[in-house]
């Protein structure tokens, strides 16, 4: 018998290299109708919310078609600019082979978690998601965990959070869940390094490693 019942994963920076195409989406719509450049600091910084609740903030009257003009952007050049990690969709189907639950609890939105996930290929695997738009808080907090938990009726010290961020690791500490923190392309390596996960991965061949011994 495995350790774990339950898997949640994260989506940028997880499953995928979205962290090019989501700083260029924001710099798409801040240069034509903010007439600036944004950091990938100042974008990060703003990381939480989804999508929707940055461009409302940034964009004021502008926001119905900054909105459009962000996804439009983010669509047509997902093909482009990011990618599924290799050796990432043969984990999903490790999970899934062995009928174990598989959610995605991740703060962007629906609408560009759909996209995200359907142009890597694996949305179908997941029974789950849960984005921003799904939660009253954005990670950190655990509701998207206790949703997860919750319908699945899992026993949270069996249940796995993975993901890149200190959001990740706090919402698993809060949800009383055990938290996988992934390195191969974290926006916060070193923040990720200090705090208090169960489980470090500096690759993906090593987190399939583990996960082939626990389920």
């Amino acid at each position: 018998m495995g350790n774990f019942d339950g898997f949640i994963f994260d989506v940028d920076g997880t499953l995928t290299s979205t962290n090019e195409l989501i700083f260029s989406s924001f710099n798409h719509v801040t240069k034509k109708y903010l007439n600036k450049t944004v950091s990938d600091e100042e974008i990060i910084a703003m990381f939480g919310p989804t999508e929707d609740v940055i461009l409302k903030e940034w964009m004021k009257n502008d926001y119905t078609e900054a909105r459009k003009d962000y996804f439009d952007f983010y669509s047509s050049q997902h093909q482009h600019m990011a990618d599924i990690y290799p050796g990432m969709i043969e984990i999903l189907r490790l999970i899934k082979s062995k009928n174990i639950p598989l959610s995605i609890y991740t703060g962007k939105g629906k609408d560009s978690a759909t996209i995200t996930l359907k142009e890597i290929g694996v949305y179908d695997l997941f029974d789950m998601i849960v984005t921003g738009d799904d939660v009253k808080e954005s990670k950190p907090s655990r509701e998207g965990i206790d949703m997860f938990i919750e319908k699945f009726e899992l026993d949270r010290n069996r249940v796995l959070m993975i993901g890149d961020a200190p959001a990740d690791v706090i919402a698993a500490h809060r949800a009383g869940v055990k938290a996988a923190s992934v390195l191969w392309d974290s926006y916060a390596k070193e923040k990720v390094m200090q705090m208090q996960s169960d489980f470090f991965f500096e690759t993906v061949e090593d987190f399939k490693t583990f996960l082939a011994r626990n389920i």
